[in-house]
């Protein structure tokens, strides 16, 4: 499983110290943002001072198909993971 964000890598390694029980999730820097622009999930908080970060969504692949995908078009501070816990 891995966390992606439009950071640094040094903030995704800081973050990831931050579960010390987490075993199984990487956390991924996109530092340039190009992933997340390659997957359409720009989110532009420029003015709140963040520049382009990447919208919320949890992705299930298998063999890079995409079985299930969530996007976050509202932001709120939880987000549902039972579509992706179900297709699991």
């Amino acid at each position: 499983m891995d966390c992606v964000a439009v950071n640094d890598p040094y903030v995704m390694k800081a973050w990831g110290k931050t579960f010390s029980e987490n075993k199984h999730v990487k956390f991924v820097s996109d530092g340039s943002g190009e992933y997340t622009k390659l997957l359409g999930l720009e989110l532009d908080l420029k003015d709140k001072g963040l520049g382009i970060r990447t919208r919320r969504f949890a992705m299930l692949l298998d063999n890079l198909k995409v079985i299930v995908a969530n996007i976050e078009t509202v932001v709120s501070s939880r987000f549902p993971a039972e579509d992706i816990l179900e297709a699991l």
